[in-house]
């Protein structure tokens, strides 16, 4: 089958560092635009005004947008009013209000939204939801401590509002949280850093109703941390390296090293979803966030400077 044409919007480190490596090896699509201020892919027509390529590209059926959350809001009204399909990449929105406005407007106007979640395209998520499946979960904890300034380098959004500070990578865990486990309760308490010159929390302790923890924390130096452990009855097992192995008792079951395989994989499930015309938009991860940023008790910490 011939490829479906798509844009790609916001050239920024994830969409060099996945998006386009992901689109260039798909069967399903070709990347034919981009939109950006600040980057282009070789090869591929540039533009650094989204409605002028709506205009000048009425072929391009897919829209994927990989700009940060605060505006994306309208990118995303402008492609859905003018018939196109949308792959949002994760956290959707600024808020579920957003998110809930796109997915009615996506209805009303026939056309696809994914709200993307990469980390459960991880490669030993669906072992661990497999092997939970049937079984009895009395406790989970997540670790998941990185260092901003090697995963979002220079990047000030993430700690404006709307750009949810550590919730950004802490949202993946509870990505994978949400896929694998029937119940995961609600958050019933918080504990949010936030550095004396910032918006959003630099890290993040939670507490859910379901004997479930989080502990989230971007000042994280050398080797990262995204953990994930269970116990059940039938024994301990855990999630490590951002979902990528699965282990149980302490021995490796499934999974591998690279994260490489999560982007072509959300990819896939988007030409699933276009052919199929149908929506996928799961807010279970943001209304835990929504919920901790709410129940959450400031703690004022050290300023924090790129």
């Amino acid at each position: 089958m011939p490829r479906e044409r798509i844009a790609l919007v916001g050239i920024g480190k994830i969409a060099r560092d996945q998006h386009v490596p992901a689109l260039a090896a798909s069967p399903d699509w070709e990347l034919a635009a981009t939109v950006s201020r600040s980057g282009t892919v070789e090869g591929v027509e540039a533009f650094t005004d989204f409605a002028a390529m709506l205009e000048a590209r009425p072929d391009i059926g897919t829209v994927s947008l990989c700009l940060p959350p605060q505006p994306r809001y309208p990118y995303a009204e402008a492609a859905i009013r003018a018939g196109r399909h949308v792959m949002l990449e994760k956290p959707p929105g600024q808020t579920l209000a957003e998110v809930h406005c796109l997915r009615a407007l996506a209805d009303a106007f026939g056309v696809s939204l994914y709200a993307t979640w990469h980390s459960r395209m991880a490669a030993a998520v669906a072992p661990a939801k497999a092997w939970l499946a049937g079984r009895v979960v009395t406790s989970a904890r997540i670790v998941w401590r990185e260092d901003v300034r090697k995963w979002h380098p220079g990047q000030d959004w993430v700690f404006e509002p709307g750009g949810m500070g550590v919730f950004d990578p802490g949202i993946n865990a509870l990505s994978i949280l949400t896929e694998i486990l029937p119940h995961t309760g609600h958050v019933t308490g918080a504990e949010l850093e936030f550095p004396a010159n910032r918006d959003t929390p630099i890290a993040a302790r939670l507490r859910f109703s379901e004997n479930i923890t989080a502990d989230f924390d971007w000042r994280q130096e050398g080797p990262q941390t995204w953990d994930i452990e269970i116990e059940t009855d039938a024994g301990p097992c855990a999630l490590r390296l951002g979902g990528n192995r699965f282990e149980v008792a302490g021995r490796d079951v499934a999974g591998e090293e690279s994260i490489m395989g999560e982007y072509p994989a959300l990819y896939a499930r988007m030409a699933e979803l276009v052919r199929g015309s149908q929506s996928e938009v799961d807010l279970a991860p943001m209304v835990h966030v929504a919920d901790a940023l709410t129940l959450g008790r400031r703690v004022v910490t050290d300023p924090f400077h790129f």
